[in-house]
């Protein structure tokens, strides 16, 4: 007989868990989900992990649990009367042309488009600024349900070959092929079993990154070991590859290889964390040359940009924690001998690129982009206009004397330039149009105080003359980890909720990386309380200066924002009406023990450690719920999602069910045939995010102009 863990009262849910017409809460029914006795002990203290079973992704009794948990959450979001017409608006904002920045290599130009209807963007080339732009590939032919997304490109060095990497159904996994550019037919090359990897071109192949063929069964939760570096000679089989590095004294490093410009150097990088990161160089001028320790202590992040003669170019916050920009000799690579080219300033070094002779160089100005052109030896000649504040990426070529950027910010479209350096001239290179009326809406940009008085910025948008009445609904989205900064940038749900009367607003977090990485280490290990509380305090702000409420405002996160939710509703469970925590890390206690979850113990700490696990044990969504009134909270994840493993949400909504003593729903919505979010399909992300925007105006009371 089949053990099935759910009442058989689940199979009409779907017609009587509905949200009510007039917007009354109707408290909801859900599956029964079996328990078990599972106790773990840390350090003389025993933790209960009921639902651990739920970590077995293959196995029919998870799929029976998500079938009977997505029919429950289905049935509350299909009675919500205004869903498709949001979902067809969200998709008329998510309808333009959306471009990347594009880059040269010799006289090719190569870039995305995505002519707003398409599930992936598509991979075109061109000659020059003026050149017929031509598809090279285009990754919706590469599945019928647009889920196979390329991952990574690299040209080689002659213009000859591109390869490329792609992943499929959201999965960190990608396999490589090799396309000749000038025909744009696809060889015979097909290498397997990549993970996280650069593309080194050396000649007619390039180094990349490969693991061991996973267990059957076993390719979304296991650990990552034993990463290799090869080189892979194009057209030749996978099997004939020549294995180049591997370090079988410390499986658990990451590792990648890409090449100098000039292919003169082989660079690889290793990682024992999320952050930080060692470099050894291989000249592949000489024969048998040795691989050359020049960082070896994992404790800051470097990058090489550009090589000259025996020194490197590098980028690095190694003696400078907002980044500066130096020339290491090889021969005495010790950082006591490195001369500094940019050294380190008031504003955070983003990124270093090279055209011609010249430097080009992003910071960010608390978290706005300013770009700039030195000279070789670090003479700053002009700054590049950028159209407003907000955010812009770029890309330059040493061989090229243009360079192309961006500039976005949350009501503006992201738009392409290329830039004459020489002539120091910006042309329009793309602007794409939606109809979304900019000039309707302002952006603030305030500085609020923290738990602990640490001033903390928050960007706030909203219509012009709105009225500050305590009213309004607001969503507050946030991140605060891994030295990633949330900068500016347009979002088609943001737009539509802005339009709809809402104000949207993103503070920067401590363990973020918007002012370097004493603003990161800020918000790690034992620090990590700081990230909520700066999140609380956000929301305070906007309650205390009347934009929103309490009962009118929405919180988001996703990833480790999905933590930071997770922890913020199970610390203050009256902080919002609204709470939604997508794919998150909710089990502090066991996220190293999937896939590359262990990398992440330079921001957590594991549970492994007496002293980190106490302080884990605080804030662990998963531990930290108990019977209480939780807001209205719709928690997302995916079956494919082998970073976050979805066995975080599915253990956690199960908790909140269990736990959940006020009328407000707590749904899980499982997304099939898809992963963390990198590569997903234009028609998931409208499907994914126009169920969440459903749930939020619903939730919020907000009045739907269809």
């Amino acid at each position: 007989m089949k053990l099935y863990p759910f009442s058989l009262g689940l199979l009409v849910l779907a017609a009587c868990n509905r949200p009510s017409t007039d917007n009354t809460v109707e408290k909801l029914n859900y599956p029964h989900t079996r328990k078990v006795d599972t106790v773990t002990i840390y350090f003389g203290v025993k933790i209960a992990d009921p639902y651990r079973w739920l970590e077995n992704d293959t196995s029919a009794e998870t799929a029976d649990w998500i079938k009977a948990e997505n029919d429950v959450t289905q049935g509350y979001l299909s009675k919500i009367s205004f869903r498709d017409s949001l979902k067809k608006q969200l998709a008329e904002l998510y309808h333009y042309e959306k471009y990347s920045v594009p880059f040269n290599k010799g006289n090719y130009v190569f870039y995305y488009k995505n002519n707003g209807s398409q599930n992936q963007s598509v991979l075109y080339v061109q000659e020059g600024l003026t050149g017929t732009p031509r598809i090279l590939l285009d990754p919706n032919t590469l599945s019928k349900d647009g889920t196979v997304a390329i991952y990574a490109i690299g040209v080689s060095n002659d213009q000859k070959y591109l390869a490329y990497g792609i992943s499929r159904a959201g999965s960190d996994w990608n396999e490589f092929y090799v396309l000749d550019i000038a025909t744009g037919k696809q060889l015979s090359d097909t290498l397997k079993y990549s993970k996280f990897s650069d593309i080194g071109w050396k000649g007619d192949g390039f180094y990349y990154t490969r693991y061991d063929a996973p267990a059957k069964g076993a390719a979304l939760v296991n650990k990552n070991e034993n990463p290799k570096i090869y080189y892979h000679k194009v057209g030749t089989p996978q099997r004939d590859d020549q294995l180049v590095y591997e370090d079988k004294d410390h499986p658990m490093r990451t590792m990648g290889a890409y090449t100098t410009e000039d292919e003169k150097y082989l660079v690889i990088h290793s990682e024992e964390s999320s952050y930080g990161n060692a470099l050894m160089v291989k000249n592949l001028a000489g024969d048998n040359a040795p691989l050359v320790s020049v960082i070896s202590d994992f404790r800051n992040d470097n990058n090489v940009v550009d090589d000259n003669g025996n020194s490197l170019l590098v980028m690095t916050n190694k003696g400078a924690s907002k980044y500066r920009l130096v020339w290491i000799d090889l021969t005495k690579p010790d950082s006591a001998n490195w001369t500094n080219v940019l050294p380190e300033q008031e504003n955070l070094l983003q990124g270093v690129g090279l055209s011609g002779d010249k430097i080009i160089a992003s910071y960010q100005d608390n978290v706005k982009t300013r770009l700039y052109v030195y000279s070789a030896d670090g003479k700053m000649l002009t700054e590049i206009k950028l159209p407003g504040l907000g955010n812009s990426d770029f890309s330059s070529n040493k061989k090229s004397p243009y360079v192309f950027y961006s500039f976005t910010n949350y009501i503006t479209l992201p738009t392409i330039f290329s830039y004459d350096v020489a002539a120091d001239k910006s042309v329009l290179f793309a602007k794409p149009d939606n109809g979304f009326k900019s000039d309707d809406y302002e952006t603030e940009q305030v500085f609020y105080p923290s738990r602990d008085g640490t001033k903390i910025p928050m960007y706030i948008v909203h219509k012009k003359g709105i009225k500050m009445d305590g009213n309004n609904p607001c969503f507050l989205y946030a991140y605060g980890g891994f030295d990633i900064s949330i900068l500016p940038a347009f979002s088609p749900g943001a737009a539509l909720f802005l339009e709809h009367g809402g104000i949207y607003a993103v503070p920067n977090l401590r363990g973020g990386g918007e002012y370097g990485e004493k603003w990161h280490e800020a918000g790690t290990k034992l620090n990590k309380q700081n990230v909520f509380d700066d999140f609380y305090a956000a929301s305070s702000y906007l309650v205390d200066n009347k934009y929103t409420s309490r009962s009118k405002l929405a919180i988001h996160g996703r990833s480790n924002g999905g933590l930071l939710i997770g922890a913020s509703i199970t610390e203050h469970p009256d902080m919002a009406k609204v709470a939604l925590p997508g794919v998150g890390v909710l089990d502090m206690l066991r996220y190293h023990k999937f896939t590359i979850g262990w990398s992440w113990a330079h921001d957590y700490g594991t549970s492994d450690d007496s002293v980190q696990f106490h302080n884990l044990i605080k804030y662990s969504p998963l531990h930290n719920v108990h019977d209480t009134a939780y807001p209205a909270t719709l928690i997302t994840t995916a079956d494919h999602d082998d970073r976050v493993v979805p066995a975080h949400s599915f253990k956690f909504a199960a908790t909140m069910q269990e736990h959940q003593k006020g009328n407000e729903p707590v749904i899980i919505r499982i997304d099939h045939n898809a992963g963390h979010g990198g590569g997903k399909p234009m028609s998931k992300q409208i499907d994914e995010f126009g169920d969440m925007w459903s749930f939020v105006f619903y939730n919020l009371g907000m009045k739907w102009q269809g």
